[in-house]
């Protein structure tokens, strides 16, 4: 497995980019992610849709794919791709520090 540094610390990652140890994971790490992403600053309605994809992960085993996201965490389909551009599902599960959801390629 491959580390990045983040915030000076070594954090081991899948081969998607996304953490591999969901304790890794808090806000400022986050943050962090956002910003290599391409997303300066995360605001309340990215926080809904991370939040929403940590619960359905750690409740389920698997993130939402866009379409429950859309569906069930109250953001619509316009702003979900506003918020995380080119691939909301993926860039939300890497911020969010789950596993890349099994629906998206």
């Amino acid at each position: 497995m491959a580390t990045i540094d983040l915030l000076g610390k070594q954090i081991e990652v899948d081969a998607d980019g996304n953490l591999v140890n969901l304790d890794d994971w808090n806000e400022d790490i986050a943050k962090e992610i956002a910003r290599t992403e391409g997303i300066p600053e995360l605001t309340d309605r990215h926080w809904l849709v991370i939040n929403f994809m940590r619960k359905e992960f750690i409740e389920k085993g698997d993130g939402p794919t866009v379409r429950r996201l859309t569906k069930e965490s109250g953001v619509g389909t316009k702003e979900l791709y506003a918020l995380f551009p080119k691939g909301p599902a993926k860039k939300a599960a890497r911020i969010g520090g789950i596993p890349k959801p099994k629906g998206c390629v």
